[in-house]
């Protein structure tokens, strides 16, 4: 097996494990950590975000610099030097394109000031809950995800723009913690819970079938 080949059925082993709720490589994310967006479902792959770009930084990096438009040195600098995580690189990056911003406009502001976490750096930014904006900040992940071969479960909110995808209602509490979700169906990333009825077959990776 080649590395090309072997990479691509590592990353792709992480995902299915990520999507079926092993909790496998939790241990990639700081003690404490909680990016405290507001939304649940935000919380949970931001927390699998930062697993998944602990264990393939190139593939991360590439979507930073290509798709969120996030200098390359900068992107470096924030994992290498400040100790960044991967989930809250890809958010900064990810606010500042729905803004129209550079993404070191919103790292800026992360520095300044970010006692009440990505949620209260968000609101100060103009992107409110349940405005468009956060509506796209959320929408965003799901591409993101198919780039890297990667399953991801939407909630409700997304179902319009996703409807033969996966689903289920995260609580507001951070599922990075383990908290469970509200409705019956798939648990955040760590769970153990299924997807919803009338949703099976969707589950897979990307390009599986």
């Amino acid at each position: 097996m080649t590395d090309k080949l072997k990479t691509r059925f590592f990353a792709l082993t992480a995902s299915i494990a990520a999507l079926l709720g092993t909790s496998a490589h939790a241990q990639d994310l700081p003690a404490g950590w909680d990016p405290r967006s507001g939304d649940g479902w935000v919380d949970a792959w931001l927390g699998d975000i930062s697993r998944y770009g602990a264990r393939y930084r190139e593939p991360f990096v590439d979507e930073m610099v290509r798709y969120y438009g996030a200098p390359r040195e900068l992107v470096s600098d924030l994992l290498d030097r400040r100790h960044w995580t991967p989930g809250d690189v890809y958010y900064a990056c990810a606010i500042a394109q729905v803004l129209g911003r550079p993404c070191r406009y919103v790292v800026d502001e992360w520095d300044r000031d970010h006692v009440e976490g990505w949620g209260g750096v968000a609101l100060r930014l103009g992107v409110k809950p349940g405005s468009s904006e956060f509506h796209k900040l959320k929408r965003g992940f799901v591409p993101t995800y198919d780039r890297w071969g990667r399953p991801i479960v939407i909630d409700s909110e997304l179902r319009r723009d996703f409807p033969n995808r996966p689903y289920r209602d995260y609580a507001d509490a951070a599922p990075a913690k383990g908290k469970a979700g509200k409705a019956g169906g798939e648990k955040a990333p760590g769970g153990k819970d299924k997807a919803k009825p009338g949703n099976r077959g969707h589950g897979k990776a990307p390009g599986q079938g």
